[in-house]
């Protein structure tokens, strides 16, 4: 930038021209292959199909342009341009104040029964968006760069039983452990080798033994309680009966003392 004079004989540098704020930012995802792109939408007339629409409903995205000509996207959720974001369930276009507790979405429980009132914006979407997340649930005609066009596998596979039964079809009979996913590990100037995670809830000889020893401990335990509770009951009843019988005789020697006085000073 050159310097220009002004009308007292300074020199003044001019300042550099800050860009034109986007209208709206797109969060595209696309499930299937794993990407996801980030989208400057100048032209805010392109971003009206997407207004008034709520979370979890589907939008043409052909007012985008032409590259974008037969996709389909979902609304996932948002923020504005305080960075406030969109919450599910909340009719509202408008910043609400809400009273959160632990299982509430864009709320994090610090500690057990922990409550605060915080802001978010509701499920409508509207113009004061900065940012908007969607996904890809119908593929157009044509391969989008960076999005459509590559894909990004998932670096670590399932690692629960019956998360790996489903994503291979497998039944309760076959053995999950010739099915885990496993990963090579490369060194430099060292033998390469595998990795795979744990199994969890895997159900295996050794964990049903287990639970059997549990189960016939606790049933031990409850005939040991029985059993303490009947002598005990046993031992209770006869010091009930012994206090009963001293009771008894101590009245009858009260009886037998008071009818000797009686007689004597007769």
């Amino acid at each position: 930038n050159l310097p220009r004079v002004c009308s007292d004989g300074l020199f003044q540098r001019a300042l550099p021209q800050a860009p034109a704020p986007s209208a709206m930012k797109l969060n595209i995802s696309f499930p299937s292959n794993g990407t996801q792109k980030l989208v400057d939408i100048e032209n805010e007339i392109s971003l009206r199909p997407f207004y008034d629409k709520r979370m979890s409903q589907e939008v043409p995205a052909d007012s985008l342009g032409e590259e974008w000509k037969g996709y389909v996207f979902r609304i996932n959720g948002g923020n504005d341009k305080q960075g406030f974001p969109m919450k599910q369930g909340v009719l509202s276009k408008k910043r609400v104040r809400l009273l959160m507790s632990k299982g509430h979405s864009c709320f994090t429980a610090r500690r057990s029964g922990y409550r605060k009132r915080k802001s978010v914006r509701g499920c409508i979407t509207d113009a004061n968006l900065s940012v908007l997340a969607v996904s890809i649930v119908k593929k157009g005609e044509q391969e989008i760069e960076g999005l459509t066009d590559t894909s990004r596998p998932r670096r670590l596979g399932p690692k629960r039983a019956n998360n790996i039964r489903k994503l291979f079809n497998l039944t309760k009979d076959d053995d999950v452990r010739k099915y885990v996913i496993r990963r090579t590990i490369v060194r430099e100037g060292k033998k390469d080798y595998t990795k795979a995670p744990n199994i969890q809830r895997l159900v295996t000889p050794q964990r049903v033994q287990r639970k059997r020893h549990r189960i016939a401990l606790k049933q031990a335990r409850y005939e040991k309680n029985l059993d303490e509770a009947k002598e005990y009951a046993k031992v209770l009843a006869k010091r009930h009966q012994e206090q009963k019988e001293a009771r008894a005789a101590a009245h009858q020697r009260r009886r037998l003392s008071s009818t000797r006085q009686s007689e004597s000073t007769a």
